[in-house]
């Protein structure tokens, strides 16, 4: 049976910006939530993701994240997983630190658009 998020984690409003995901229960450390993006070649969809349920509410904390973005391969297709960083207590909110690249294609991207721009 598809369920679009896990059974641990539910839909509450945030402190931190409109909706996000809460702990409906205890989460252990290193727990792998689901997937939250999908790679995908089709220039329809921001910036080459696709954002399944669970991608679509966490919240950015850039300073003391909760969980992480890990990266695994479906056969050829990249996918994000929301995985947690530390034990999560009942009625805490996931965030995550916003990225999808790993720094290298940053630094790739930002001296493209640097030469780009005459910089």
């Amino acid at each position: 049976m598809y369920l679009p998020l896990p059974k641990q984690v539910t839909i509450q409003e945030s402190k931190v910006h409109g909706l996000g995901l809460f702990a409906k229960e205890y989460i252990a450390e290193n727990t792998i939530l689901g997937i939250t993006h999908v790679e995908s070649k089709d220039k329809e969809f921001s910036h080459g993701w696709i954002r399944t349920p669970l991608g679509g509410f966490y919240n950015h904390e850039n300073d003391y994240p909760n969980c992480y973005l890990g990266t695994r391969y479906l056969e050829t297709v990249e996918v994000k997983e929301l995985i947690t960083l530390m034990d999560i207590e009942s009625g805490t909110e996931l965030t995550c630190k916003y990225t999808l690249w790993d720094i290298e294609s940053v630094l790739n991207l930002i001296d493209s658009a640097n030469k780009y721009l005459g910089a």
